[in-house]
């Protein structure tokens, strides 16, 4: 059995300061865009604001590789659903947490919604990352 892959300290580091992160879901000739990104327990979060037919989130459903880009880093990564209503709960407070200015608020409120909350993705990177 594969041991389970880990994002290195300061690429977790730089999830947890950075507002944002740039996703180019699966393999094919996507093109990166924002989204808002959260750890919780060191692992790494992500969710749909909105389901678009072929947006990188139904992307990820169908190939679930896909790159990040954060802090001048290209990352190549795997999603997998999160089902665990605990963790999905832990996630809904880090959005609030992090995405707490008065313009932002109300969109971190969003993703805490049941559709939001179904879209919940983890991130792991599909190499180990080093220090």
């Amino acid at each position: 059995m594969k041991a389970k892959q880990h994002f290195s300290d300061d690429i977790l580091a730089d999830f947890r300061e950075r507002k944002g992160l740039r996703i180019r879901a699966g393999t094919g000739l996507h093109r990166f865009i924002g989204i808002w990104v959260v750890v919780v327990n060191d692992r790494v979060f992500v969710r749909a604001w909105s389901i678009k037919p072929r947006g990188w989130f139904r992307t990820l459903l169908e190939q679930p590789r896909g790159t990040v880009q954060i802090a001048e880093r290209e990352i190549a990564v795997r999603a997998a659903r999160t089902r665990d209503k605990r963790l999905r709960d832990a996630v809904d407070r880090a959005y609030l947490d992090k995405y707490n200015t008065r313009g932002a608020i109300k969109y971190a409120g969003d993703l805490g919604s049941a559709g939001s909350r179904a879209t919940t993705l983890e991130l792991r990177p599909l190499a180990p990352t080093r220090p």
